[in-house]
């Protein structure tokens, strides 16, 4: 079952689907790492999963499965560890609106970098989460948290013309970004609509093929004002600012040679999430 490309992956948890995808009534054919997995829910609702080995009906086996932040996990071997905890999903006052999911043509890895990288948005999000001249990219602390094998970066400041739907005008926003898995990514931001808390979007990548995946995307918000189709469109306005770019970088697979790293003060969470991957071993999606 475990090949060379999935040997440090076989054992996470990946997401396979979003939950409102997956109904009682049909399975659902998707692809992760490569390989088909069909999703299914039983009598009493509860998500099911197995992998094609072969082309026959019967060259299918069962794998795990969970359901948990209105997504589809599934782990192609026994787990090493849970799935990561959000404390913060179940507060109260906040929002959980899932955003979809968007296809993109390169690795998984390069989207989750994307996603922690400030430097791009006053250039690629001019006029809604950054605006020239304020370009800087403030210094920031990265750290390993060993005992769940988890990066952070915090204390990270950015000047935001439109930080969220409800923000009426630009301020600093806060940021802290968390990278729980190799696919699976998060950020808390400054809330426009109640200053001291923080917002959240969480980012899991369902790497289909090494140069191809799908980007589901889930925010936790403070927002009173705007509805969700509102929500969901400005994320998916931010997103598709990231598309084009994501897709016209090459290598489409993310280089982890260090002498392709540049130690500037802005890539100093690159750096540390390339590092991670190295350490961890992972090999899908990476340039070789």
């Amino acid at each position: 079952m475990k090949t060379d490309s999935e040997s440090t992956l076989a054992e996470d948890w990946l997401v396979a689907a979003s939950s409102d995808k997956l109904s009682a009534k049909r399975s659902l054919h998707t692809k992760v790492l490569g390989k088909e997995v069909i999703l299914t829910r039983d009598a009493s609702g509860r998500p099911c999963a197995n992998v094609r080995n072969g082309p026959r009906d019967q060259d299918i086996s069962p794998i795990f499965v969970c359901e948990r932040y209105r997504m589809i996990w599934i782990a192609f071997q026994k787990p090493m560890k849970p799935l990561f905890d959000i404390a913060e999903f179940g507060q109260a006052g906040r929002r959980i609106i899932p955003c979809g999911s968007i296809g993109v043509n390169t690795s998984g890895l390069r989207v989750v970098e994307n996603f922690l990288d400030m430097a791009h948005l006053p250039y690629v999000h001019s006029g809604w989460l950054g605006k020239e001249p304020h370009s800087e990219v403030k210094e920031y602390r990265v750290t390993l948290n060993p005992d769940v094998d988890e990066l952070w970066a915090t204390n990270c400041r950015f000047w935001q013309p439109k930080a969220a739907p409800s923000a009426a005008d630009g301020f600093e926003v806060e940021y802290t970004y968390r990278v729980m898995q190799p696919f699976v990514t998060m950020l808390y931001k400054s809330s426009p609509a109640r200053p001291g808390y923080f917002d959240f979007v969480l980012l899991c990548v369902q790497p289909q093929t090494e140069e191809q995946c799908l980007v589901h995307s889930l925010l936790g918000y403070f927002d009173d004002v705007s509805s969700d189709a509102e929500l969901i469109s400005f994320m998916q306005l931010i997103f598709g600012q990231d598309k084009p770019i994501l897709e016209s970088q090459l290598p489409k697979r993310m280089p982890l040679d260090p002498r392709t790293e540049v130690p500037t003060r802005a890539d100093a969470m690159s750096i540390a999430y390339r590092r991670w991957l190295h350490d961890k071993g992972v090999t899908y999606g990476v340039h070789r």
